[in-house]
Formats: structure tokens, C-alpha cells, sequence
């Protein structure tokens, strides 16, 4: 799931290298921190917040998929 956000982002962003994606297992759900470069911000976010948006929702379709069963949370970080 980790390599699956990071290929979701790297194509979007200017600067691939400098994202970083940190997992972290509770109990009952999944946290994906996101890191970009700066400038990248707007980019991954979008407007109004779509493309963030679209990211969890997407990370959310996989985590069903997979058959995790926790809840998956993509937190978007500077």
C-alpha cells in the first residue's frame, strides 16, 4: 500500500525524489503520512482539496481490496 500512494503521488509533483511515505499500524486503522517538497504542495493537495481528495479515496478503494479491514487515513504533511 505504501509503494501504491507513492505511485499515485511521484507522477504529480516536480520533485519525486523528495517523497517520502511513512506507515504507521493501529489497532484498527492504517496511517500514511505524506511528505513532498514545498513547492509540490498545491500540487497534491489541489484545488479545494480534490486531489487529496481523490488520493484517500483511492487508498481507501485498495485498503477494501487488499482485505485489510482497518480504516486507512493519508495524512498530507509540510
Amino acid at each position: 500500500m505504501k509503494e501504491f500512494l507513492e505511485a499515485i503521488v511521484k507522477p504529480l509533483v516536480e520533485n519525486p525524489d523528495e517523497v517520502a511515505v511513512t506507515e504507521t499500524v493501529n489497532e484498527d486503522s492504517i496511517v500514511y503520512s505524506l511528505r513532498v517538497a514545498q513547492s509540490d504542495m498545491g500540487k497534491v493537495i489541489g484545488r479545494q482539496g480534490r486531489i487529496a481528495k481523490a488520493i484517500r479515496t483511492l487508498m481507501k478503494g485498495a485498503a477494501k481490496r487488499v482485505g485489510e479491514g482497518k480504516k486507512v487515513v493519508v495524512d498530507i504533511l509540510d
